[in-house]
């Protein structure tokens, strides 16, 4: 198994083509250098067979990874480190190298950034121990993950599987790749940048200890990425499960829990990625508070009257984000969330229209008038605010 990971696998022309088609597909911005996805393909034909020859030796070096802070929906900022479209290339080949050999190990416990699994199942799984009687969560967040990861550990638990130095050497090194923020390169000594393409597979990587923990007790449990709900029957099961992976996960992974944000609790009062659960015995999948709220805040900046562009471009771009939205939160079995929040949509919309007609009685008369209003409801309508 260990002899499939090796530099010339991840060089390999089947590789790099099936890795150009990923990275262009996902498309995303430039790096630090400036280049394009759609200016990779012509930078390999032209360079390819030096940075081959260099990947081969156990020579390359990448480039620093770019900042970027972009904000999140509750407020707030999360930084994304965006490396150049050249590492994430190599990136990508490493990662189709690493996975088979890795993935097929992984828990069946784990659902996040692996193939044929996803949040979905997830959620459904969790329901399943729910309805066994497991109906109190210890819902754990762990602190700052993706900045906290120590390389060292990570390095060692990657190492006992994978034999070829240049590749352990690579990924250490893309791991160490400096952020470059307001044009001075800082270095880093501990974490994984959120936004390369190996991220996800690394941190399944060390997280799969905690898996392997978790099973050997018996636990019901789903995890995705650092996100892990334990369940069990009791609440003070529960508070005794929370203490000792608190510290299983500070002596053996230098990780700490977000206390903040994780307690034990009945599962209602918890979300799990985006959803929640209403019931006693049925257990219906609901969608969560905070996800209902940041949809509605979206929405809000798609459809204000403001924006000052004609309504069908204001529909075009909320009607592409819904099907987003609705393709993942669809899961949800409280259609009763929906049908309320189809209405409010729809009444953002005709505040838009409103808003748009020139701001006089006269002009809000016609308006309703041509659709189909009575002459009374609008001239009510008209001189109301």
């Amino acid at each position: 198994m260990c002899a499939r990971v090796v530099m010339e696998e991840v060089v390999r022309k089947e590789n790099l083509e099936k890795a150009l088609k990923r990275v262009v597909a996902n498309r995303g911005g430039p790096g630090i250098d400036g280049m394009t996805v759609d200016e990779l393909k012509g930078h390999l034909k032209a360079q390819w067979p030096d940075i081959r020859e260099k990947l081969l030796a156990g020579r390359y070096k990448p480039q620093p990874i770019k900042a970027v802070d972009i904000p999140k929906s509750g407020g707030g900022t999360r930084r994304l480190g965006i490396p150049t479209v050249l590492d994430r290339f190599i990136q990508q080949a490493l990662l189709q190298v690493m996975t088979p050999t890795y993935d097929p190990t992984f828990s069946p416990h784990s659902y996040g950034f692996r193939p044929g699994r996803n949040a979905h199942q997830a959620v459904q799984q969790a329901r399943v121990y729910i309805k066994e009687g497991y109906d109190w969560v210890v819902d754990i967040d762990l602190e700052k993950f993706f900045d906290r990861v120590n390389h060292d550990i990570l390095m060692s638990r990657i190492a006992r599987r994978v034999m070829d130095k240049r590749i352990l050497r690579l990924v250490r090194l893309y791991l160490q790749a400096g952020v470059m923020l307001n044009g001075v390169v800082q270095e880093r000594y501990e974490g994984t940048p959120q936004g390369g393409s190996l991220s996800p597979l690394l941190s399944n990587i060390l997280l799969d200890e905690l898996d392997k923990e978790l099973e050997s007790r018996g636990h019901k449990f789903c995890r995705y990425a650092h996100d892990a709900n334990i369940y069990v029957k009791l609440e003070r099961a529960g508070q005794r499960v929370m203490d000792s992976v608190e510290r299983f996960l500070a002596k053996r992974l230098k990780l700490r829990i977000n206390r903040e944000k994780s307690a034990v609790a009945k599962p209602r009062k918890r979300s799990i990625l985006g959803f929640s659960f209403l019931g006693s015995e049925d257990w219906k999948i609901r969608l969560a508070p905070k996800a209902l709220k940041n949809v509605k805040y979206r929405i809000k900046k798609l459809t204000g009257r403001s924006r000052g562009i004609p309504l069908e471009r204001i529909i075009q771009e909320l009607s592409g984000y819904l099907r987003g939205w609705m393709s993942y939160f669809g899961l949800a079995e409280t259609s009763t969330v929906f049908r309320d929040l189809d209405s409010w949509i729809r009444r953002r919309l005709r505040a838009a229209v409103v808003k748009q007609w020139i701001l006089s009685c006269e002009a809000r008369y016609h308006g309703v008038h041509r659709l189909g209003a009575s002459d009374m409801d609008a001239r009510m309508f008209a001189v109301s605010r």
